[in-house]
């Protein structure tokens, strides 16, 4: 009778199991992400100084979350390929229309490597954000070109003292920014000559500020051991990560004019120097008449005009020379999202 009684306690326990696990089932809840409607793929936005307190509007979908609840809808960008790892929000709305600063807008995109006066590709996605325990749910990304423009802000500046500028940390002009204000500094070092050595430093002082130097190839630490190219001489793209201590070189080339207006026509580069005290690249030169562009040994590295005077174009259309002259000529690549240029006549 003692085994009769567990089976039929089993049995009957069974149905009771059977309804537990069915009630345990979540219910699959279909989400539709939300995505940018307007401006369409493939568009252009061209910003204008004059209107960096203006908002641009973002039309997007309305996002599903299966469940009732105030959603949020946040535009993020980021620069083409990058598949989002480092989004940048630039704006948020409780409705399907959302509004960005034009301002903040060119900041960012600067920021991404764009050129002022220049179109360039850039991403943008809708984050939707629902004040539920749910995950935020991210929806397709769309390309638009933006064109910003030659931007004034003064961004967080590492100094960069080294032999090619005379060791001299005082120097304003040989600086790399933080457009991000984030303890990370990026731009351009132009050596030529000497010892190809160079520091970083946080102020105009050595013995007043911290500086630093390389611990190991690309790290840093605090009074570190003098940093030094590690290839031929040119201009280098310099990233110095002051929150995790490390340091990138790349070398970019040896700048030069190159076209029908210069000596060497469209086969041969002229070399341009460095100005030290301007950290400019600089050369006079007699031109004919005709048209120049600024290249280093590849196409690949090429500079010409653009739709903004004075900033130079990335692969930009080739510069007018209007008549045979002494020239100088300057290519400045300070400005951080910026290469600018002049050519004047003497």
């Amino acid at each position: 009778m003692r085994v009769l009684s567990k089976f039929l306690g089993l049995a009957l326990a069974l149905p009771l199991l059977w309804s537990c696990g069915e009630m345990d089932m979540p219910p699959i809840v279909q989400q539709t992400p939300s995505t940018i409607t307007s401006p369409s793929e493939g568009s252009s936005i061209v910003l204008d100084q004059a209107e960096s307190e203006d908002m641009l509007v973002f039309e997007v979908s309305q996002a599903n979350f299966g469940t009732s609840g105030e959603v949020t809808y946040s535009i993020e960008l980021d620069a083409p390929g990058n598949n989002f790892a480092s989004p940048v929000a630039v704006g948020s709305s409780t409705t399907t229309t959302v509004e960005v600063k034009v301002g903040e807008l060119n900041r960012r995109v600067l920021a991404e490597g764009l050129q002022a006066g220049t179109s360039g590709p850039i991403e943008f996605r809708v984050r939707a954000i629902i004040d539920r325990s749910l995950r935020d749910i991210v929806g397709s990304p769309v390309t638009i070109n933006v064109t910003p423009y030659l931007d004034a802000v003064d961004f967080p500046a590492l100094r960069v003292p080294g032999d090619y500028q005379s060791w001299n940390p005082g120097n304003d002009n040989t600086v790399l920014f933080s457009p991000e204000a984030n303890e990370v500094y990026e731009g351009f070092v132009h050596i030529l000559g000497g010892s190809g050595e160079f520091k970083f430093i946080t102020g105009p002082e050595w013995d007043e500020f911290p500086d630093f130097g390389m611990a190991s190839e690309g790290v840093l630490s605090e009074g570190g051991d003098n940093i030094k190219i590690p290839g031929e001489f040119g201009t280098y793209r310099v990233v110095a990560d002051l929150n995790n201590l490390t340091y990138e070189l790349e070398r970019i080339g040896i700048w030069g004019i190159i076209g029908s207006a210069t000596a060497g026509g469209w086969d041969t580069e002229t070399p341009m120097t460095f100005d030290a005290a301007e950290n400019i690249l600089k050369i006079t030169a007699d031109l004919v008449e005709g048209e120049m562009k600024f290249r280093t040994n590849t196409w690949d590295q090429n500079y010409g005009g653009s739709d903004d005077e004075g900033v130079a174009g990335f692969d930009g259309p080739n510069i007018v020379i209007p008549a045979d002259g002494t020239y100088t000529i300057t290519l400045d690549f300070k400005t951080p999202g910026s290469v600018l240029y002049t050519v004047e006549m003497n």
